[in-house]
């Protein structure tokens, strides 16, 4: 990838004493073993009452409350799955939802069920926008009624929308709920429906109307901020008798915790709370007692120390600055290679110990790569897809008919080959802040989603309480690169971020998302406001990029809140014999070496025919690789869509776009 930047807007807001949001200290795990603990346990306990039932070992009200149980239990390994908390491996929180789901209610599928769960945490106490106001806002005599019905609102919710969901989910869900009517008058002409309705029909609803009351209104009513307006205030802990609460409720008590970090698994909402409670308190979190007691955050402190000490804060974990200097190259050695779409690959690498340092990186930045294929060294730039604080460095390689590195990437590179890397270079990215509260937007068209992954990941992570809105355009599904980290992520960071994927050959894709990303596209999702967005991103070809440009600048989008990043540098001018000869001194990794600049050669010409290995990738002025700093003389740049203004005054070029003005120059690439 190349990289086109202009300075970016925002200064953190004022935040008086507050402190930053720690991290959470809890991730996914590879596999959530009390997830499948309670799974196993919640399908053994159905079985037997089943078993109870069929045999009439048991009083059918004891067979309805063991069923109900069970049903409770699976809404918790649904509701995980539909965060993607019990596995990091995709598949596997499909795999557990989709069983589960079948039990909590065969009246929805679970794509349709997570969609929906997802839009009540971005939307939370928002009035019909929020599908859980059913309950959480209902009048108190209404709540016996609501609370065994809880799933209406979401089929209600589901047919709202279905015009925008994929025809494979609403077939799905139509397909269940034909087979639930289908069973339910089977058991009736048969006789069987007493026996269907102690197994199932009535466990289910007995559920359903305690999860309504533990899941939606406890946590939930009362409250009027909505989670746009305060994420700390759109629902609550309680506190007070833990001991019960906790494994009684699945830890729900600590719901907060799940809305402010839903990728959490359920179980390690008390240790992440603990963790961050002077940061939860600095916010005014929502905090009640059991009996529904609101408690502020001195009234919270007292009710602690009559009940215990919780943990200390953690520091904030930020990631390390990217490491200064001029680029260098290095022999990495290749750790995976994944396949993302059938023509593209995630290329993950081993950097060893003692080059850590140098491997560092900020978000958008990216990577030169060198092989030689074919007898002949190739180089390509490709931009940085892992986040900054991950401590793993991967790239996305698109094939690209005719491509060399490409073509090799996707048919033939392996874990355990070794390529030469550049150290990480670009400024596409910006400072983060953990106390900004900014809103962003990125745009990004096929393989531009790269820079832009490792952007929105690096900033849901710093800035706790900032938001972000991707639009993503592909031609369709099976083109999408990185589809499935983009589902994880939006799941994790439901009520900060929003993804809009736009597919422009996708004939059953939903039509307001259907076609090419353009201003009016975006202007109509956004609701028209665009001059309140604090920055924007746009990564992609270059008429995409260039055309987005000066729209939203006519807007009134302040230029310097935008950043670009291009595919490749814009078609280059020629000027054979307008530039002069020259005598060029540069300085690199700390020697200077004088050469003989040609007619209408660019520094950076001169350097390589001179056998100086300066540093470049997309020699079109697109990707800031090649930047040095003039010590003396002057040049003429012919393009430049990296460097900002305060780069400029401070005497730095863009070494392939440079050519002297004066009889000397003198650059220098190490400063």
């Amino acid at each position: 990838m190349s990289t086109t930047t202009e300075h970016a807007h925002s200064q953190p807001r004022a935040a008086g004493s507050l402190q930053a949001l720690p991290d959470p200290g809890e991730r996914v795990p590879a596999l959530s073993w009390p997830i499948v603990g309670i799974f196993t346990l919640a399908l053994v306990l159905f079985g037997a009452s089943t078993w109870a039932a069929l045999t009439d070992t048991l009083p059918a009200v004891a067979t309805i409350g063991a069923s109900a149980v069970a049903i409770f239990v699976l809404f918790t390994v649904l509701h995980d799955a539909s965060h993607y908390s019990i596995s990091s491996r995709r598949w596997v929180n499909v795999a557990f939802g989709r069983v589960a789901m079948f039990f909590v209610s065969p009246l929805i599928s679970f794509k349709s069920f997570a969609f929906i769960h997802i839009e009540h945490h971005r939307n939370t106490n928002d009035g019909d926008a929020d599908p859980d106001h059913f309950v959480s806002a209902a009048p108190w005599w209404q709540l016996p009624f609501r609370f065994p019905a809880m799933d209406l609102p979401y089929l209600r919710f589901l047919v709202r929308h279905w015009r925008k969901r994929p025809r494979a989910e609403i077939a799905e869900t139509a397909t269940l709920m034909a087979v639930a009517v289908v069973v339910i008058v089977s058991a009736a002409a048969t006789g069987q429906l007493w026996t269907l309705a102690v197994i199932y029909l009535i466990p289910e609803r007995v559920a359903m109307a305690v999860l309504a009351w533990w899941f939606d209104w406890l946590p939930h009513h009362d409250l009027e901020d909505t989670q746009r307006e305060n994420r700390y205030r759109a629902t609550r802990n309680r506190v007070g008798s833990e001991w019960i609460l906790t494994p009684l409720l699945l830890s729900q008590n600590y719901h907060l915790v799940h809305h402010l970090h839903p990728s959490i698994p359920f179980y390690r909402y008390v240790a992440a709370w603990q963790r961050n409670e002077a940061a939860y308190l600095e916010r005014d979190a929502a905090i009640s007692t059991v009996f529904g007691q609101q408690l502020d955050a001195p009234q919270y402190r007292e009710w602690k120390r009559l009940n215990g000490k919780l943990a200390a804060l953690l520091p904030v974990r930020m990631p390390r600055p990217a490491a200064t200097g001029s680029a260098g190259t290095h022999p990495i050695a290749v750790k995976s290679v994944e396949r993302l779409t059938p023509d593209s690959v995630k290329v993950s690498f081993a950097v060893p110990d003692h080059l850590a340092d140098q491997f560092h990186f900020r978000a958008g930045q990216h990577l030169t790569v060198k092989h030689r294929i074919g007898g002949d060294v190739v180089r390509r730039n490709y931009s940085i897809c892992t986040s900054a604080t991950s401590g793993e460095l991967a790239i996305g390689v698109r094939h690209i008919a005719g491509g060399a590195f490409s073509t090799f990437a996707v048919e033939s590179l392996r874990a355990g080959d070794v390529l030469e890397l550049m150290t990480p270079t670009g400024h596409f990215g910006a400072s983060l802040h953990p106390l900004a509260r900014h809103d962003y937007v990125a745009v990004a068209a096929g393989s531009g989603i790269t820079p832009i992954l490792s952007i929105v990941r690096t900033t849901m992570e710093i800035e706790t309480e900032s938001r972000f809105t991707l639009f993503y355009g592909n031609r369709t599904a099976d083109s999408t690169m990185f589809a499935a980290e983009l589902d994880e992520l939006e799941a994790r960071y439901a009520d900060r971020l929003r993804i809009f994927h736009i597919r422009s050959t996708e004939a059953h894709h939903p039509e307001y998302l259907r076609g090419r990303i353009d201003l009016a596209m975006i202007l109509r999702l956004l609701g028209g406001e665009i001059t309140s967005v604090d920055r924007w991103y746009l990564c992609g070809p270059s008429d995409l990029v260039t055309t987005l440009h000066r729209g939203l600048t006519s807007e009134g989008v302040p230029s310097e809140r935008v950043r670009l990043e291009l595919f490749r540098g814009a078609t280059q001018p020629t000027h054979v014999g307008a530039y002069p000869e020259a005598q060029v001194s540069v300085t690199l990794a700390g020697a200077t070496q004088t050469v003989e600049l040609a007619a209408g050669e660019s520094i950076l010409e001169s350097a390589l025919k001179n056998d100086i290995d300066a540093p470049y990738a997309c020699m079109g002025g697109a990707c800031g690789t090649c930047k040095a700093k003039v010590l003396s003389g002057a040049v003429s740049m012919e393009q430049n869509f990296v460097l900002d203004k305060a780069e400029l005054e401070a005497g730095f070029i863009l070494t392939c776009q440079s050519h002297p003005s004066t009889a000397t120059v003198a650059v220098d690439y190490d400063a």
